[in-house]
């Protein structure tokens, strides 16, 4: 199974789960907007700019994670 060979590295499984998280995210405000749900506008910025602010620091922390050495 090549996907499940792929995600043998806990690394390379948090930069899936995170990708995933932020297509979501990307497909719910998209969703609101065409269906009319909620209103998409000026106000929902700040909570963009977190989401993608905590998703930083979420993916500079698994980067960080790679850097330590293994110790098994």
């Amino acid at each position: 199974m090549v996907v499940r060979e792929y995600f043998e590295s806990d690394i390379r499984f948090y930069y899936a789960i995170g990708i995933f998280i932020i297509l979501v995210y990307c497909l719910a405000i998209v969703g609101a907007a065409v269906l009319d749900l909620a209103i998409v506008d000026r106000r929902l910025l700040p909570l963009t700019v977190g989401f993608f602010m905590f998703m930083f620091v979420y993916f500079i922390s698994i980067s960080v994670q790679a850097l330590e050495p293994d110790n098994s």
